[in-house]
């Protein structure tokens, strides 16, 4: 088994990483997205947040593509602060995909070419504004 992670950030945060500027490709009508990350540097634990620490580089492209209409969410400033209403959006069904390798000392490994073009679970897209942003 093996778990290719961040680390565990001081805040306490894990899976997580900053993919850099250039990254992102979010089309202005909130309709596609592609985030494509090269060559980041993350660890392989053997097993989630296991005892053995090994680097090791992953490579990932993920897409979003909008397959329905946006709808109105959120409620905005109407509702406290902390009520997991408090934003406002449009938000679209859509579908995901994913292709993804990764390699470290002794193992490699990449996914299946035609695995990406099928939707993975469900997924939206859209735009949102919250906090000091409403």
């Amino acid at each position: 088994m093996h778990d290719f992670n961040g680390g565990i950030l001081p805040s306490g945060l894990f899976w997580t990483f900053d993919a850099g500027k250039g990254s992102v490709d979010f089309r202005s009508d909130s309709r596609r997205a592609v985030l494509r990350v090269k060559n980041l540097p993350v660890i392989d634990s053997f097993q989630v947040l296991g005892p053995n620490d090994t680097p090791a580089l992953v490579d990932f492209r993920a897409e979003w593509e909008a397959t329905g209409p946006a709808v109105p969410r959120g409620s905005g400033d109407s509702v406290p602060p902390t009520d997991a209403a408090a934003f406002l959006g449009n938000i679209a069904p859509a579908v995901s995909t994913l292709s993804c390798s990764g390699e470290e000392f002794g193992f490699a490994f990449r996914s299946n070419p035609g695995a990406s073009t099928a939707p993975l679970g469900w997924a939206q897209i859209g735009t949102e504004r919250n906090g000091s942003f409403l």
